[in-house]
């Protein structure tokens, strides 16, 4: 009885010794089979480094002014009796915008008037009568403080008349209307806001160890997010003489045009100052940039080891300058003529083979305008 037990399990053994062989050799000629196995190449697209010539640039955050900006308030104390002007309108230098109550000087106007006329009459006669001897000199002397009198005062009631007849100072774009029809007001107390919108100013800052560079009628560009996709060209047009003695930066204002009124006073900018000096740089496309924490870097493609017809890809680190639309400079780590993976750099691997196929490549442009803008 033993004797068969003892040959069951040596039986046993043998059939695990057996499937564990078997197991082994297939473990072992899949693994053999992986280190053997290639994966297939990727499918990029690709663009060249390209030396390129690009306008020196120094950039800066400024805000819009207008070129003439108040806010209309009431010289004179008075009634509101008419308001003419619509809140957000257009006018013109010399548009009625609100008339105060002018009963009184007006009732006044026609006496002062006849004042006048009289003290003239009475002047012309003494002049004669003063030429004959009948009236003294002081008589005549008299007389013309009497007319002058008259006119001034009939001069302070048509000035008094004119002020609270209030218009535009100059042309622009009115504000929200501050007044109501029957109010008091007191002297000073605003009415409405008047802006000057095109052109406008541009005011921002540099830094001092740049105003050697600097000078009246170089070009700005500016970017707004009220404009997406657009810039605005202008120049300088101001430097200030001083420099900021705690940030020592220099204040320059620029003039832009502003025909669709898209810019308003107080907005926030981007500003572009272009230099006359051009700098030579090693120019890619933006996305070709693999941005990393640790740095950013770029798949330079290079023929591959089984032929002439393959590609690897090698990874570069590179240290970037200026953009310039879908362009980014490169300052270090490319140079001119290499080939560079354009798209989709994020799925890619250091000797990694690919195939390029650039039927499907995007159009880089350094003025780019989205369709969507």
């Amino acid at each position: 009885m033993k004797k068969r037990v003892l040959l069951t399990l040596v039986g046993v053994l043998l059939v695990i010794a057996a499937l564990a062989a078997v197991k082994a050799l297939q473990i072992r000629a899949m693994i053999a089979q992986a280190k053997e196995a290639v994966p297939p190449p990727e499918t990029v697209t690709t663009a060249p480094v390209r030396a390129e010539s690009w306008e020196t640039t120094l950039t800066a955050i400024g805000s819009l002014t207008a070129v003439q900006g108040v806010t209309v308030a009431a010289e004179l104390p008075g009634k509101v009796v008419e308001i003419v002007f619509r809140a957000g309108a257009k006018v013109n230098q010399g548009d009625l915008l609100v008339r105060q109550d002018t009963s009184s000087e007006e009732a006044a106007h026609p006496g002062a008037v006849a004042q006048a006329d009289l003290a003239r009459t009475v002047l012309a006669r003494d002049a004669k009568m003063l030429e004959d001897d009948i009236v003294s000199r002081a008589e005549y002397d008299a007389s013309v403080a009497r007319r002058e009198q008259a006119d001034a005062q009939v001069n302070q009631i048509r000035a008094v008349i004119s002020k609270k007849t209030i218009r535009a100072p100059f042309g622009g774009r009115l504000g929200i209307r501050q007044v109501n029809l029957g109010q008091l007001l007191r002297e000073g107390d605003p009415i409405v806001t008047l802006q000057s919108l095109d052109p406008v100013y541009v005011n921002f800052t540099l830094p001092q160890q740049e105003l050697a560079r600097l000078r009246a009628g170089l070009p700005v560009r500016i970017a707004c997010d009220c404009l997406p996709g657009r810039s605005i060209d202008g120049r300088i047009t101001a430097i200030t003489p001083l420099v900021d003695a705690e940030t020592r930066n220099v204040q320059l204002q620029a003039t832009v045009a502003n025909r669709e009124e898209r810019l308003r006073p107080g907005m926030f900018v981007n500003a572009e100052v272009g230099l006359p000096v051009r700098k030579r740089v090693q120019a890619i496309p933006a996305t070709a940039v693999l941005h990393a924490p640790y740095g950013d870097s770029v798949f330079i493609v290079e023929p591959g080891k089984e032929g002439k017809e393959s590609k690897t890809l090698r990874q570069q680190f590179v240290r970037l300058g200026e953009r310039l639309g879908d362009f980014v400079a490169v300052a270090e780590g490319v140079k001119e003529g290499e080939t560079v993976v354009s798209t989709g750099v994020f799925k890619l691997r250091n000797k990694q083979p690919v195939v390029v196929d650039n039927r499907l490549a995007p159009s880089f442009r350094e003025d780019p305008a989205p369709e969507n803008r």
